[in-house]
């Protein structure tokens, strides 16, 4: 199991490949970085899972997509400043030993999430 990520270009209808992610631990209002990556051709973290069984914890997280970059390179024309700049996704951890999967279908304009499995 784990923690995991997949974004979805809902506007190009693709994975969004080569989107820029960050990943946080948080507590007391405080973030921490754990790591920053560019998602894969797949639209998900190269290296697998973001955590593995053995090292998610019970608590508190954030990802970080940096949307308008990634669409700028697209060559989408956007607004100054754009509608949506970095999508921000804070989320908790109950059960590490259950898979927690947290995708992202995400446009110009509007963005949806959901815990996935």
């Amino acid at each position: 199991m784990g923690l995991s990520t997949h974004v979805l270009d809902t506007m190009h209808g693709t994975p969004a490949g080569g989107m820029r992610v960050a990943l946080f631990t948080t507590r007391s209002g405080q973030a921490t970085l754990v790591k920053s990556f560019d998602l894969d051709d797949d639209g998900r973290y190269p290296g697998g899972l973001l955590y593995d069984s053995t090292t998610l914890q019970a608590g508190t997280y954030r990802l970080v997509f940096d949307v308008a970059a990634y669409f700028r390179a697209k060559g989408a024309v956007l607004p100054e400043p754009p509608f949506l700049d970095q999508v921000t996704l804070d989320f908790g951890v109950a059960d590490p030993s259950q898979h927690y999967h947290v995708p992202l279908l995400v446009s110009p304009w509007s963005y949806s999430t959901y815990r996935g499995s």
